[in-house]
């Protein structure tokens, strides 16, 4: 793989004579106290300012500071005027613009596109505190402000809008966010290699118009039928259709095989195969690809994956195959007069650069003009830690892979055992316990491939699906010595882990599992399973249940032998794509027979430019070649259906079961209800319930008109006899 400058080598920026501020202003009467007459930066964000390291702009803010800039930041303003934007004055290099920790679609809106009524990242937890589409919103207002000064977006919300993608809540595919912002560039992912070459480069006075050659980013440039205006004459295009050709075709020599005779089993993902297993190299039977960084991929344009569902499958599918930093090329989509050219990843920071980034002087407080107020999100990560960054799971309903991407970035052990100490001896509240240790998830921690030119090559989108590649390291040993060394700090009475755990990787290492459930294990461990049965968890990338039952047996033996009573609380996807409402009667039914009842769920969630949301819009599966004529998957749509799924996980609320009722009898299916142990919801209806699906059901018309069973010969003995029956309920 590549290698880059180190992000903290750069010659510091004049000012920073200045120092590092206590805490990165957010008023001209902070820029006063500070000395400064302007910004150099100014960081516009969605959420509250937290001086944090688990809030993006937060760390952005600290990286720029740490060049010598002077960065202020403008936390959630008021976005109906360009006032706001105006009150720290105009920056001498840019605007930067993120909507948050959040998508601001996500953050307002539940997955059945209700309104929230509150928001975790924002003073007292207040709703209504940022508009929807904040990046595109809050880009406006700042042009209207300042016209002429440089404006950069990124965050989660651009990252993932990147390119055309499926919009769940107007149910239309958008243009790339960055036409729609009009913005200068986009920076995609943990932004900090990229931001602060950025930044230099501007403060050396070259035009923002000629900065178009930094990993990590996206500009939009002229469109020539399809093409970019002004493509270096060495290059090389291909179209998207030439690698993955959408539709039922020949086998022809799969274009993404490695053709390095260095590599004897390089993890690529075949589109013959499936896009699943390991394939041995083979020689090419043409002429060899263009080298990858002189080389363009065209994806179909704009106007194609708007009314085309096939075409926009097969550009996600390619799309995602062009993410590995090792190998990805840059990728070009027409959207008309305009065109949007993205860049490959950025380099992945190295353990120092990402030490260094944690290690910088945040405060790890709220700022200090929200007074006493409550912040959710804070409160939920203020005794944290966060070790690593990426994830090679590859869930293709998650967005982490998209954004932070597939190479495991991890701290240091002495810098996350620094961190630990600097919570118990500055932060106010800590009462010995650190609430996790973790990041993406609690167990990739210096997990990587075992041959870095394998792992530079590879074109799989998960490394653990359908089984653990054969080159993946899976060794816990570095996180069990790190759990070890946490909790001999004095101080520390207790580590909880309570990061996403990959159980698949756990089995792997039964000391780890070991040492997890005997020391860090609160009396509840939540893990995902997300379902029960092949047809949705092939769809989704996740392992079988095979797997959980031998997760479940290590942490009830360790559970045993540390003499805890300890429990798994498994979380469950309803409505997938890809899920059948078959699928989700067998789930209930486990799930009732394991004795779990779910208070919270949730349905899925199709969010900007994950390949679950591919599926959800175009009824196709982009991790196998697509067409016009390939097999079309089930996708829960509609009110009703995304209900129904969600109340077979819900199966023991009485508000859910007259759906179900009428669901089990025309699925043929009406075996499963009645009041024995075996039945999966009860014939009988309390008074008062199922107002959710037209109000309550009386017992007895019920019992007569919908069912046809005959009356409890216990309850009619009892009635004559003048008692009250009793009803048993499962």
């Amino acid at each position: 793989m590549q290698t880059a400058p180190d992000i903290f080598s750069y010659r510091k920026f004049w000012a920073r004579r200045f120092g590092p501020a206590p805490q990165l202003p957010m008023s001209r009467e902070e820029m006063d106290e500070l000395g400064w007459d302007s910004c150099d930066v100014i960081l516009v964000t969605g959420d509250a300012y937290v001086d944090h390291p688990s809030f993006g702009m937060a760390v952005i803010g600290r990286v720029l500071e740490a060049q010598g800039f002077r960065v202020g930041i403008i936390a959630q303003p008021d976005w109906t005027s360009a006032d706001d934007f105006q009150k720290l004055g105009k920056p001498n290099l840019f605007f930067g613009i993120t909507g948050g920790n959040m998508d601001s679609m996500v953050n307002r809106y539940t997955s059945d596109r209700k309104k929230r009524s509150n928001d975790a990242y924002t003073p007292n937890g207040e709703g209504g505190k940022r508009p929807d589409r904040c990046v595109v919103v809050y880009s406006q207002r700042v042009r209207e402000a300042y016209k002429g000064v440089p404006i950069i977006i990124g965050g989660i919300e651009a990252s993932l809008r990147r390119i055309a993608h499926f919009d769940y809540w107007s149910e239309k595919v958008r243009r790339s966010v960055i036409l729609d912002a009009k913005a200068d560039l986009l920076v995609y992912g943990n932004a900090e290699r990229q931001v602060v070459e950025i930044a230099h480069r501007l403060a050396q006075r070259e035009d923002i118009v000629d900065i178009t050659d930094v990993r990590g980013t996206v500009f939009a440039c002229r469109d020539h039928n399809g093409r970019p205006e002004r493509l270096p004459e060495d290059w090389a295009v291909l179209n998207s259709t030439e690698l993955d050709k959408p539709g039922v075709i020949e086998a022809p020599i799969d274009p993404y095989l490695s053709t390095s005779a260095e590599q004897n089993a390089p993890c690529v993902s075949g589109d013959n195969a499936d896009n699943n297993n390991v394939v041995v190299s083979l020689e090419p039977r043409r002429a060899p690809r263009p080298a990858a960084d002189k080389t363009l991929v065209c994806l179909p344009d704009y106007h194609h994956v708007r009314d085309d569902r096939v075409l926009y499958a097969h550009a996600s599918r390619v799309f995602h195959k062009e993410t590995n930093p090792g190998n990805a090329r840059a990728v070009y989509q027409s959207h008309g007069a305009r065109g949007v050219w993205m860049n490959p990843p950025p380099i992945p920071l190295t353990t120092q650069e990402l030490d260094n980034v944690f290690e910088l002087p945040y405060t790890r407080q709220p700022h200090t003009a929200y007074g006493k107020a409550n912040i959710p999100a804070y409160e939920m990560i203020r005794f944290s830690v966060n070790i690593m960054r990426g994830c090679f799971g590859g869930c293709t309903f998650c967005s982490i892979t998209e954004h932070e991407g597939r190479i495991i970035q991890s701290r240091s052990e002495d810098s996350i055992i620094r961190e630990v100490e600097t919570i118990r001896d500055s932060v106010p509240g800590f009462t010995g316990v650190i609430s996790d240790l973790g990041g993406p998830t609690a167990n990739m921690y210096r997990l990587a491939c075992k041959d870095k030119n394998i792992e530079a090559n590879c074109r799989r989108p998960s490394c653990v699906h359908p089984g653990i590649c054969k080159n993946l390291g899976t060794n816990h040993r570095p996180l069990i010595h790190l759990y070890r060394r946490a909790r001999k700090l004095s101080g520390i009475k207790k580590i909880l882990i309570a990061s996403g755990l990959r159980y698949d990787l756990a089995v792997e290492s039964p000391e780890y599992v070991k040492e997890l459930v005997t020391h860090h294990v609160g009396g509840y461990l939540k893990i995902a399973p997300e379902h029960t049965e092949s047809g949705p968890l092939s769809k989704m990338m996740k392992p079988g249940m095979g797997t959980y039952d031998r997760f479940k047996h290590l942490f009830e033996k360790y559970s045993k032998a540390a003499g805890k009573e300890q429990y798994l609380i498994p979380y469950f996807i309803a409505a997938h794509p890809g899920t059948t409402d078959e699928d989700m009667m067998n789930l209930a039914i486990w799930l009732k027979a394991n004795g779990f009842r779910a208070d919270q769920v949730q349905n899925f969630l199709p969010s900007p430019m994950a390949t679950a949301t591919a599926m959800y819009h175009s009824g196709k599966d982009p991790l196998h070649k697509v067409g016009s004529r390939s097999d079309t998957m089930p996708v829960p749509k509609g009110a009703n259906a995304r209900k129904l799924h969600k109340a077979f996980l819900r199966y023991h609320d009485a508000n859910n079961w007259p759906l179900l009722r009428k669901a089990l009898k025309k699925m043929g299916r009406a075996d499963l209800i009645g009041n024995g142990k075996r039945h999966l919801i009860p014939a009988w209806q309390p008074k008062g319930t199922g107002d959710r699906q037209g109000g309550p059901v009386p017992i007895k018309t019920f019992r007569t008109q919908h069912t046809g069973l005959p009356k409890n010969p216990k309850a009619v003995k009892a009635k004559a006899a003048g008692k009250k029956p009793k009803r048993k309920r499962v």
